[in-house]
């Protein structure tokens, strides 16, 4: 028997939402770098893109555990030397929120042409509006350890 390879042309791609209220950034990243993958499809395959669409809400409130706010930090270089600049996640977090979550998503999926064509199926928002309701998102249920306990 053959093993079945997905062709781009039968994936059908369904929109979801995600509200990250009260809910842990990486806990949040795994849940929604497996819908982009395609990991929750029983076609999935590692080299193809077989994942859906992913909205996410509420941006801005996304929580972070055990002083990762203060001690954390996002690097980037402008690739001149000597220009790398250390922000840390809670200056990330109040200026760009959308920023943090997408980074965090990021690096949870593949390096390369496969991982690019994936985030941009992501669209993060800060607050609780988003412009894609003609898409008819559903709902993206989350684990309950993935909200933080109040």
């Amino acid at each position: 028997m053959r093993t079945y390879s997905p062709k781009a042309s039968e994936i059908e791609r369904v929109w979801y939402v995600v509200d990250a209220e009260d809910v842990v950034l990486g806990r949040l990243a795994t849940e929604v770098a497996r819908v982009l993958r395609g990991k929750h499809r029983p076609i999935f395959a590692p080299h193809v893109d077989t994942g859906d669409h992913v909205i996410v809400v509420n941006a801005a409130k996304v929580v972070l555990t055990a002083n990762k706010a203060d001690q954390s930090f996002h690097y980037r270089h402008s690739g001149y030397p000597g220009h790398l600049t250390a922000t840390s996640y809670a200056v990330l977090l109040r200026e760009k929120p959308q920023e943090l979550v997408r980074n965090a998503v990021r690096g949870m999926l593949p390096k390369g042409r496969l991982g690019r064509k994936m985030i941009n199926k992501l669209k993060v928002y800060a607050g609780p509006e988003h412009p894609h309701a003609a898409q008819m998102p559903t709902p993206l249920p989350l684990p309950e350890s993935a909200r933080r306990a109040s």
